[in-house]
């Protein structure tokens, strides 16, 4: 273990959307942050807007040989890792260009085809948790490392469970419950990590505007990127959290499980 003489990040789909939000307010509070695209020109072009402090770097969270580059990439220029943030996502693997009611309705329990749930599982859990396994070393190195994973309020079983709430008809069986399982895998890893110096955190930005619903959500991506922005910087919250946007969780921002 180490300490660092600089704050280094790295934003997982961070060339758009909620996740370009984070990478900039990093770099905007003294990180060097590493802007991970699957498409390196999208990357590029993206780094150059936030500016010097940030840095692009090619990386599919469901390729091995891509997550395995992009660690030895920040290995070999810093040597160690401040804050991940696990941002990248998809929420439909079926046919493009749908509307969200489309992609709901396309993905109930009943009928929901298996390789497009397996598909979505694959970048929103599998490929999530790859990333996170392949950068501990490198969190590890620093005195207090964070983790921040980007999930939804979609996911709470405890919310879905209540006949009160108006969302529940949108928890589908494909990204909805992809969220629920994402939870409880990093819910498991701040129980691990508990004694080490690595804190995780889940948070989710509310119902946003973006690709992943047909830019049909009711925030803004600025709107939505309020929470985990102020997630991703703050160093004081309890390991474990999942919180969200007062308008979703109440005062206190935290979202039941």
């Amino acid at each position: 273990m180490q300490k660092e003489t600089k704050k280094v990040a790295l934003v997982t789909g961070a060339n758009t959307g909620v996740g370009f939000q984070i990478a900039r307010a990093l770099a905007g509070n003294g990180y060097t942050v590493y802007v991970g695209a699957r498409n390196p020109d999208k990357g590029a072009i993206a780094a150059k807007e936030i500016g010097d402090q940030s840095k692009a770097i090619q990386l599919d969270i469901t390729d091995t040989g891509s997550i395995e580059a992009a660690v030895t990439q920040v290995q070999s220029e810093v040597g160690y890792l401040t804050l991940l943030v696990n941002n990248a996502a998809i929420s439909n693997a079926g046919k493009p260009g749908r509307t969200m009611e489309e992609v709901l309705g396309a993905q109930r329990a009943s009928i929901a085809p298996i390789d497009e749930m397996k598909a979505v599982w694959d970048t929103n859990v599998f490929g999530t948790l790859a990333v996170t396994q392949a950068f501990l070393p490198l969190l590890r190195k620093t005195e207090a490392a964070r983790i921040v994973t980007v999930s939804s309020a979609l996911g709470s079983l405890t919310l879905n469970a209540n006949p009160a709430n108006p969302y529940r008809s949108a928890f589908d069986a494909v990204y909805g419950a992809s969220k629920t399982a994402l939870n409880g895998v990093f819910l498991s890893l701040a129980n691990e990590l508990q004694n080490e110096n690595i804190k995780v955190h889940l948070v989710s930005p509310g119902f946003t505007a973006t690709a992943l619903n047909n830019f049909q959500g009711t925030d803004t991506v600025e709107e939505g990127s309020v929470e985990p922005i102020r997630v991703a910087l703050a160093e004081d919250l309890s390991t474990g959290s999942f919180t969200g946007p007062a308008h979703y969780a109440g005062t206190d921002n935290i979202i039941p499980w």
